[in-house]
C-alpha cells in the first residue's frame, strides 16, 4: 500500500498552502484531487493583507502582485447618485494592500511553489473512503488505497472528508440566489474600482478584472429563485442591469463563466477527529462579501502546516494539533458573525431597513477613519492567538499569541533582512545574541537567530505563522515553555 505522512485532500488556495508549508519543513506529503485538472474559472477573486503575507512566506506570491487588478474600492450608488466610496488602503506601510486576483491564478502560483518542493497534485483522484487506525488513517481511492499517518480535508463545502468523518457542519441559509458570471460588458463604467448598486428589489455589483482587453468584469446579483426552469444567467443579468443600475448603455458579450450560489452560513462543530483536520471551506462557509473566505483558508493552512510538521516528525506531542482548533475555529466564528451581519445590512430587507442602510449607515463610510479600520478589519492581519492555549493576556506588547509585524533585523551575517523574509517554514528567534539556540535544538533545523535593528535586551522567540511564542530573558524559563509546548500543546 502507497503510504506517506500527510495525506491533503482538495488542491484548492488552503490545501496547496496547507501542502506547501508541510514541505517547507520537510514533512512528506501527497495531495489528491478529484477533479481531472486545475480549474479555470476565477471563483473568489480577492485576497486581503493576510493572504498576501502568507503566500509571500510561503515563497508562492510570484508575480500576482503585478498581475492583479489593484482596484481594491468599491463605490455604492443608488441610480445614478454615488452614496459612499470604501478604499481599501495600504497596511504598515507595504504592498500588504488588497489584491483583486482570480483564484485559478492563486491556486497556479501554489502548484509552482509546491512542485518547486518536490510534490505534484495527483489529479483524478477520488476518495471515497476512510478508516482510522492507531498509527493512521487508510484512505480509500477509486483506483487503490493510500495509508498516510495524517490526512487533511481541504475538499471544500462539501466535503467528503468531513461528511466520512462524521463531523457536523450545522448552519443555516442566508438569501435565497444569487448570480454571478465573468464577462465583457461594453460601457464607460470606471476600472478604477468595483461598484455596487442598492435596489429595491436587490443588488448588482460590477468588478474589474485584469483581462488583456482591459474591458472584462465579474457581475453579481441576487434573485428569488422560481419554480420550473431557470432562465439563462447572463439573461437575467442582461434584465437586471439597466434595472437597478439605471445604466442603458451597457452590453454584455463573450460569456466566460457564469454561476449560481445561495450563501450558507455554516461552521464545523470541531476541526479534528483523531488524525484527520478540516481546513478552509470544508471546516467553514459564509457570506462572500467582504471577500474572508479563501483568506481564512490560507490562514487555517499556515497554522495547521508548522503544528503537523512538529507532531508528523515526532517532535511534539498529538495535543499540539488540538490548539489548531483553539486558535482558528473563534476566528472562523467572528468571520461568519461578521459577514451575515454585513450581508443582512447590504440587503435591507424592508423600507425602514433600506432607509437606515442608504441615508445612515453607508454615508459613514466616506469617513477616513471608517476607511481604515475597514482596511484593517477586512486584511485579518489584527488576528490574535493570545486567548489561546498558546497565548498569554498579560504583560507588555506584542504578548504571546500575537502577530509581529515584519521588522527590521539582521541575519547571523549581519546583513540586514526583514522578520518574515527568513520564517519561510522556520522559527526565528529574535534576540541581542544566539544564546539560547541551543535550548531550540528539539525543534529541529527550522530555527534562524536574527538581531533586531531596534536594540533589546529581552530575546522574542516568533512562529513560522508570525505570532509571538515567548518573550523573556531566562534561558531556562524557554526551555521549560519549549518542554511544556512540546509535551501537551500548552503554554503558560
Amino acid at each position: 500500500m502507497d503510504s506517506t505522512n500527510v495525506l491533503v485532500v482538495g488542491a484548492g488556495p488552503a490545501g496547496l498552502a496547507l501542502a506547501c508549508g508541510l514541505r517547507e519543513h520537510d514533512v512528506p506529503v501527497r495531495v489528491i484531487d478529484q477533479a481531472a485538472g486545475p480549474a479555470t474559472t476565477s471563483r473568489a477573486n480577492i485576497l486581503h493583507g493576510r493572504g498576501v503575507e502568507v503566500l509571500n512566506r510561503l515563497g508562492a506570491l510570484g508575480d500576482l502582485s503585478d498581475r492583479a487588478q489593484h482596484a481594491i474600492s468599491i463605490s455604492y450608488y443608488v441610480a445614478d447618485k454615488r452614496l459612499a466610496t470604501v478604499s481599501f488602503g495600504k497596511i504598515e506601510g507595504k504592498q500588504l494592500s488588497a489584491l483583486l486576483v482570480s483564484q485559478a491564478e492563486i491556486e497556479a502560483v501554489l502548484r509552482q511553489r509546491l512542485a518547486e518542493l518536490g510534490c505534484n497534485v495527483e489529479w483524478g483522484r477520488e476518495l471515497t473512503g476512510l478508516a482510522q487506525q492507531p498509527d493512521g488513517v487508510t484512505a480509500t481511492l477509486q483506483d487503490g488505497e493510500l495509508h498516510a499517518d495524517y490526512l487533511a480535508g481541504c475538499d471544500g463545502a462539501h466535503s467528503t472528508v468531513r461528511k466520512l468523518s462524521g463531523i457536523d457542519f450545522p448552519g443555516v441559509p442566508l438569501i435565497d440566489q444569487w448570480l454571478l458570471a465573468d464577462v465583457r460588458v461594453d460601457w464607460d463604467l470606471d476600472r478604477t474600482g468595483s461598484s455596487g448598486w442598492f435596489h429595491r428589489d436587490g443588488l448588482f455589483f460590477a468588478m474589474p478584472m485584469r483581462s488583456a482587453e482591459n474591458d472584462t468584469w465579474r457581475l453579481m446579483a441576487d434573485v428569488r429563485p422560481t419554480d420550473g426552469e431557470q432562465p439563462d444567467v447572463v439573461d437575467q443579468l442582461q434584465q437586471l442591469l439597466p434595472e437597478r443600475t439605471g445604466r442603458t448603455d451597457a452590453k454584455i458579450r463573450d460569456v466566460a463563466w457564469t454561476s449560481t450560489f445561495r450563501i450558507h452560513r455554516r461552521l464545523a462543530d470541531r476541526y479534528r477527529e483523531g488524525r484527520v483536520l478540516l481546513v478552509g471551506d470544508a471546516a467553514h462557509i459564509h457570506s462572500p462579501f467582504g471577500g474572508q473566505g479563501m483568506n481564512t483558508g490560507i490562514g487555517d493552512a499556515e497554522n495547521l502546516a508548522w503544528k503537523l510538521a512538529l507532531v508528523a516528525q515526532g517532535r511534539a506531542d498529538a495535543a499540539l494539533l488540538d490548539t489548531y482548533q483553539a486558535e482558528r475555529r473563534p476566528l472562523a466564528e467572528d468571520v461568519v458573525r461578521n459577514t451575515t451581519a454585513n450581508t443582512k445590512l447590504m440587503l435591507a430587507d424592508g423600507p425602514v431597513a433600506r432607509i437606515v442602510r442608504d441615508r445612515l449607515i453607508t454615508p459613514l463610510v466616506n469617513l477616513k477613519v471608517v476607511q481604515r479600520r475597514v482596511t484593517w478589519i477586512a486584511s485579518q492581519l489584527w488576528v490574535t492567538y493570545r486567548k489561546g492555549p498558546l497565548g498569554s493576556g498579560k504583560g507588555p506588547r506584542p504578548r504571546p499569541g500575537d502577530r509581529v509585524p515584519d521588522l527590521d533585523c539582521r541575519d547571523d551575517r549581519g546583513r540586514p533582512t526583514r522578520l518574515h523574509t527568513e520564517l519561510g517554514g522556520k522559527w526565528a528567534l529574535l534576540a541581542p545574541t544566539a544564546t539560547g539556540l541551543e535550548t531550540l535544538a528539539p525543534l529541529g533545523e527550522h530555527v534562524v537567530h536574527l538581531t533586531p535593528d531596534q536594540p533589546r535586551q529581552e530575546s522574542w522567540l516568533i512562529r513560522p505563522d508570525a505570532h509571538l511564542a515567548w518573550r523573556g530573558t531566562d534561558q531556562r524559563a524557554l526551555a521549560r515553555w519549549l518542554d511544556e509546548f512540546r509535551s501537551n500543546g500548552r503554554t503558560t
